[in-house]
């Protein structure tokens, strides 16, 4: 008998925790509708379900980085990873007149005047983004491109950068990585996989500035890597006459220059294309520190207001900008250099 009795309160209990835990989703589910409402700015339906449900949505409100639609997109992204293929969530319900088993007095109506219109959905006549990619190589941007030819193939350029971001080495962190993570890239690498059986061409070029924390399932299916070095002494050269050519003007602003551009460029090796940028705008800043600094020591209320001119960007202001700034990437090139000798593919 106390053996009958102690079954019955754990299944009781279990009972109660389980009806707690539906009650909780459908909580839940109605406090994410109702802020999926107001954000796509249906605010009278999110005030009607407010009042349909006491006031007792408005009270609360969603995590950080949870919403509604990412949470359709995870269901997505898990059953197409189980079962190839993605859910069909919504189908068209027949018009009055299609279905015979339809009466007429059947639907009932309410009045849905103050509510926003749900916006059509139309389909969409480009390819699939998740689909096609007929050799993928290894580069920057992050835009899509749909671009037909006469023979009206579909073309599409999908760019990625910072791609160590998204697909590093799965199970490298020491803590153990999260559930999400692992899902989100295997997903990638499926639609990877997509791309290339597709019948459309697609170019897909990806960009890392940490390649060798690249996950090894990601660089199988990148078939061209190829390592972008520092920039040469006469890129260098180019690239400092490109900003701070010997007379420029922004804003009505003149400003002058005087540099041995072949000097400077020798002066900057083991100097990155963002480096050469950032102490070109720190040479161009210099004119206008002293000029700030000429306005400081002036007295307020003197007479003698110094004359405000922008001076020539010299050579030595150049090489004194070179002290302070050193370069990023010079103390990784060892490993980019081990890196291409193991992976590259050109």
């Amino acid at each position: 008998m106390e053996l009958s009795y102690q079954s019955m309160k754990v299944a009781h209990q279990a009972r109660e925790a389980d009806e707690l835990r539906t009650e909780t989703r459908r909580k839940n589910l109605l406090i994410l509708i109702y802020h999926h409402l107001l954000g796509q700015g249906y605010v009278s339906a999110a005030v009607a379900l407010d009042q349909e449900t006491n006031g007792g949505v408005r009270r609360f409100e969603v995590c950080d980085n949870i919403d509604l639609e990412m949470v359709l997109m995870e269901y997505e992204s898990y059953h197409y990873v189980k079962f190839q293929k993605y859910p069909k969530l919504i189908r068209r319900t027949p018009e009055l007149g299609e279905n015979r088993n339809i009466r007429s007095g059947g639907v009932k109506k309410s009045p849905c005047s103050a509510v926003k219109p749900l916006p059509k959905i139309i389909p969409s006549q480009s390819p699939q983004p998740a689909v096609g990619a007929k050799r993928p190589a290894a580069g920057s941007h992050t835009n899509v491109k749909h671009q037909k030819h006469n023979n009206q193939d579909q073309n599409m350029n999908l760019n990625l950068d910072e791609l160590e971001s998204v697909m590093s080495q799965r199970g490298a962190n020491m803590g153990g990585e999260h559930e999400g993570s692992r899902r989100m890239k295997t997903e990638l690498l499926v639609q990877m996989d997509g791309l290339a059986r597709s019948e459309d061409l697609v170019f897909v070029l990806a960009a890392s500035n940490l390649p060798w924390e690249l996950d090894h399932a990601m660089l199988r299916r990148l078939e061209k890597r190829i390592l972008v070095g520092l920039p040469s002494s006469p890129a260098r050269q180019a690239m400092v006459s490109h900003w701070l050519p010997p007379l420029s003007c922004t804003g009505g602003v003149e400003l002058r220059t005087e540099l041995d551009y072949e000097t400077l460029a020798k002066g900057m090796e083991g100097y990155s294309g963002s480096d050469v940028k950032l102490v070109c705008k720190e040479s161009a800043m210099r004119p206008v520190r002293k000029i700030f600094d000429a306005l400081e020591s002036h007295q307020d209320g003197g007479s003698n207001m110094p004359v405000i001119q922008l001076e020539t960007v010299t050579t030595a202001d150049f090489l004194e900008v070179l002290t302070h700034t050193k370069p990023s990437a010079r103390n990784l090139m060892d490993r980019y250099t081990a890196w291409d000798r193991e992976y590259k593919s050109v």
